[in-house]
């Protein structure tokens, strides 16, 4: 019996719990539709240590179900139950992505079959034989490609960019994300990467870290970061950003001396906002408000606004995205942003900056989008993006700051972001 509980989180964690068993509850929500994060209660009351090596787990499975299911079909002579299936991939993934000890992985998995009651119990012997034979198929492993991407993502950037582009931002979500940091002011742990951002590895305990205290410095990845230094904020300019959850570009503005206000339309959100500005040291102003129905006292000096989006280019550190949506809320996100656009140029100075920004690998959120705010705004152009640490192949004919994951790839990669500056007609500050 599958013991997931409907709502997706799992069942409560009982004595002797492990992170495996963690593991097996965050796959199981997000194969009914949630995100990690949505999922998180399932593993909240393991310790520390062991939720976040079951969000690991997590993780390296869905970077590799395509993987694991095409290695495990001709050892299967029906498809298991899902909860069976779970922790052949899991095992799967321990054995020939993680390098796993053989006897361990094995025993691990049969004990976890064991758990699930009688029809694990049963599927215990059949999980066994498999999976050794799965230890003994590392070349078969290593000759599979990485996992595809779904073709309602695929297709645009192939048509964009070309089927090598593709086949290495698959690569590049198979790979994962190094752990990316933005210092207030001054140095940070890490190696310093040409934009400014600080690189450190994936499994880096961030809590540990020296300045972690003193809110020297923040998680964020090196092209989420890019959009601040773009619009190159100043001390004290007058700066909204729109869609500021969960803070880190607030924090950014804030640090560069800007007069900022921060908005969210949720409340929860705009609260992690304010625990990270309190972190760090750095103060700006908090509204919970619709960003479309908001409006200041007088017109902005310039406006970030990091619109909701498809996150298609977060697929390096969310590999569960590609799995559960498909494409059918684009129209309408990107009809938002477009109307985000609009209400931002309206609120701006003559002479304003507006940085639009997407975290999306997707054209129609970012070369088509920008193409059409242009049209319905005569007057406004572009400024093409500059900041330390450009490379020229990152710009678009248009002038914004296109990046992909598959960029960096000797550094380990960046998130996928669609860049663009935009300034209003009238006097220049």
């Amino acid at each position: 019996m599958d013991k997931t509980r409907k709502n997706g989180r799992g069942p409560r964690p009982e004595r002797g719990d492990t992170a495996r068993q963690g593991t097996l509850r965050l796959l199981a929500a997000v194969e009914a539709g949630a995100t990690l994060d949505e999922a998180a209660a399932a593993i909240e009351t393991l310790e520390p240590a062991a939720r976040a090596r079951a969000r690991r787990l997590a993780l390296e499975v869905l970077r590799r179900v395509e993987r694991c299911d095409a290695l495990l079909a001709p050892h299967l002579a029906r498809r298991p139950r899902p909860e069976i299936m779970r922790v052949l991939r899991l095992a799967t993934v321990e054995l020939l992505a993680l390098g796993e000890a053989p006897h361990g992985a094995v025993n691990a998995a049969v004990s976890l079959c064991r758990g699930l009651g009688g029809k694990g119990q049963a599927a215990a012997g059949m999980v066994n034989a498999v999976l050794r034979k799965v230890a003994a198929s590392a070349d078969a492993w290593a000759a599979l490609p990485p996992q595809r991407l779904p073709d309602w993502m695929r297709g645009p950037i192939v048509s964009q960019w070309g089927e090598d582009v593709a086949i290495a931002i698959e690569a590049a979500q198979e790979a994962g994300a190094p752990l990316d940091l933005t210092p207030r002011s001054g140095d940070a742990p890490g190696e310093t990467l040409p934009t400014g951002s600080h690189r450190l590895p994936s499994t880096t305990q961030i809590s540990a870290l020296a300045g972690y205290d003193g809110g020297d410095w923040w998680v964020q990845d090196a092209a989420a970061a890019m959009a601040v230094r773009v619009l190159n904020p100043r001390p004290g300019e007058r700066i909204a950003d729109l869609c500021a959850a969960p803070g880190g570009k607030t924090m950014q503005l804030a640090a560069a001396g800007a007069e900022v206000t921060a908005l969210d339309i949720s409340s929860s959100r705009l609260a992690r906002v304010a625990e990270n500005l309190e972190r760090c040291r750095l103060k700006a102003s908090l509204i919970a408000a619709d960003a479309l129905e908001w409006r200041p006292d007088a017109p902005l000096d310039a406006i970030l606004l990091d619109a909701p989006c498809s996150a298609t280019g977060t697929v390096r550190r969310h590999p569960e995205l590609p799995l559960i949506r498909d494409g059918s809320a684009l129209s309408g996100l990107v009809a938002l942003q477009a109307r985000l656009i609009d209400h931002a140029l309206s609120i701006l100075r003559p002479g304003g900056r507006l940085v639009f920004a997407t975290c999306s690998l997707l054209p129609a959120e970012g070369e088509e989008q920008l193409a059409a705010a242009l049209a319905r705004n005569p007057g406004v152009t572009v400024e093409p993006a500059a900041a330390p640490g450009i490379e020229p192949g990152w710009l678009t004919p248009q002038g914004a700051l296109r990046l992909r994951p598959d960029l960096w790839p000797d550094r380990g990669g960046m998130d996928g972001f669609f860049i663009a500056c935009l300034r209003k007609s009238g006097a220049k500050s």
